[in-house]
């Protein structure tokens, strides 16, 4: 890797922070606090160009690469937007990638421009409740009739099911006990969230609440053949060219979280003043706050090496995992002690630092739990036995 100053990069990175000034704290908060979509952030995101950063300039993107995606994430989830600001972008930066690499060309020309522009919002259905992170148990079922196929099934934790008119949607159309290997017998399909066979659901949860999750439960849903990603029964292989690059692009986005709080750390420890000086001067203050820049820094190195893996070619599922699971204990933990080292005042919505403290501890979950990296890496790297 060359970790030289690299002018495109500066020039991404530029671009995004002048982007988000128009943006500042306050947008943030009031759309939390109602439970309010960011549209017009989207729409400036979307104008900028940023959303197709790593979408081929076939297809009207930038045709760069994960590192770059990954810049613009940090640099909004940095400037105090947080996953509220991130998580309304980066399904349509990355999620379609399955498409890109195996959709036939007429659906790559269809839906990959609309993407680029912010014409078409896509969703990712690929979790249910009864299946997890295990998702060969998945039960979401998709039969064939002549040139169509009827979709029965529900999914769980979509996020922007509702401002989304499509949906990447993994299915089984073999049944699990009917297959040679637990991975065969699922198809992947851009499918229409088509009102009338599908039901959207929000769920309460704890942060990030201008950008929804969703419960989709599908009713005899009507999806063309020409809206299958590639071949019937390999669709989960498919999907593994957006899991990696999700993972890379979360723990950029963590990074960015972590930032934004330590940023605000540091400027409040700067300010607020007791017994006659600022508590900034405290080791107390100080050594927690530069463990966690220290901490971020590291965490960033991971994931800029998984992304150079991805780019270049290279296996990266460990690195990917390795990435996220750095970048999301590093990023919440330079949130906590952010609001810890603003006393009481952490505690209140004002200071931004309890919604990034909300929204950083979804990353130590999602998109796939630390446990079970921890368990592949076990596995995979140190050669342990399987314990899942």
């Amino acid at each position: 890797m060359d970790f030289s100053v690299n002018s495109d990069h500066e020039a991404i990175q530029d671009t995004v922070r002048a982007l988000m000034r128009s943006f500042p704290d306050q947008y943030w908060l009031d759309k939390d606090e109602h439970h309010e979509y960011p549209a017009e952030f989207y729409d400036a995101f979307a104008a900028a160009g940023l959303i197709g950063i790593a979408i081929p300039e076939a297809y009207g993107g930038s045709g760069l690469g994960i590192a770059e995606a990954g810049l613009v994430l940090r640099e909004v989830c940095a400037s105090g937007a947080g996953l509220n600001g991130a998580s309304a972008v980066h399904l349509s930066m990355f999620g379609i990638n399955p498409v890109v690499k195996h959709g036939s060309d007429a659906m790559r020309e269809k839906y990959i421009p609309r993407v680029v522009s912010g014409e078409l919002n896509v969703c990712f259905g690929v979790t249910e409740p009864d299946a997890g992170t295990e998702t060969p148990k998945i039960t979401t079922r998709a039969v064939r009739q002549g040139d169509t196929y009827i979709i029965n099934g529900r999914k769980t934790w979509l996020t922007k099911a509702g401002e989304s008119q499509k949906v990447l949607l993994l299915t089984r159309t073999t049944p699990l006990q009917e297959c040679a290997k637990r991975t065969d017998g699922m198809t992947l399909f851009l499918a229409d969230l088509d009102p009338k066979a599908v039901t959207i659901k929000p769920i309460r949860k704890l942060g990030r609440h201008a950008v929804a999750s969703n419960d989709v439960f599908f009713d005899n849903l009507e999806v063309p053949i020409e809206d299958r990603v590639g071949e019937e029964g390999k669709g989960f292989y498919y999907l593994l060219d957006g899991l990696n690059p999700e993972r890379i692009l979360v723990a950029f986005e963590a990074i960015g979280v972590g930032r934004a709080a330590l940023t605000r750390a540091v400027q409040y420890a700067g300010e607020r003043k007791v017994f006659g000086r600022p508590i900034g001067q405290n080791q107390g203050i100080q050594f927690p706050l530069a463990d966690s820049y220290a901490r971020l820094a590291a965490a960033e190195l991971m994931a800029q090496n998984a992304a150079w893996l991805y780019d270049n070619g290279h296996r990266c599922g460990d690195e990917a995992g390795m990435a996220k699971f750095l970048a999301g204990e590093a990023g919440f933990q330079a949130a906590d002690r952010a609001v810890q080292s603003h006393g009481g005042y952490g505690y209140a919505a004002e200071f931004h630092v309890e919604r990034l403290f909300r929204e950083a501890r979804l990353m130590r979950i999602a998109p796939i739990s630390e446990n079970l990296i921890l368990a592949q890496i076990a596995e995979r790297v140190l050669g342990l036995p399987r314990s899942y």
